[in-house]
């Protein structure tokens, strides 16, 4: 029987696409990101991996996801055992280069 994951933050999510216009656009491939994240049976970094190929596995549960066609980065932390997904970071390639992502 397959438990499905929780998403924790989507409001970081919301909050991209509502506080600045021009980041709109992301909103309806984050919307299809979380979806399958939801329905995601992921115990281990080799299962998000299947399921997201061009994803970066980091240290520490941190994986960074490329959205909208690698227009944006989206960082999240995956505690597997508890099946929780805290999104840490979304934002352009700009932003991202200016993030510890291990630290946020």
């Amino acid at each position: 029987m397959i438990r499905p994951m929780r998403v924790i933050a989507i409001s970081t999510l919301k909050a991209f696409w509502t506080d600045s216009p021009r980041y709109m656009d992301a909103r309806e491939p984050t919307l299809a990101w979380y979806r399958h994240v939801l329905a995601a049976d992921w115990s281990a970094p080799s299962d998000v991996k299947s399921d997201f190929r061009n994803a970066s596995i980091l240290k520490d549960g941190r994986v960074v996801f490329n959205i909208a066609g690698n227009k944006y980065r989206l960082v999240v932390w995956i505690n597997y055992a508890y099946r929780v997904v805290y999104i840490r970071f979304i934002g352009t390639h700009a932003q991202y280069d200016r993030v510890d992502v291990q630290t946020i």
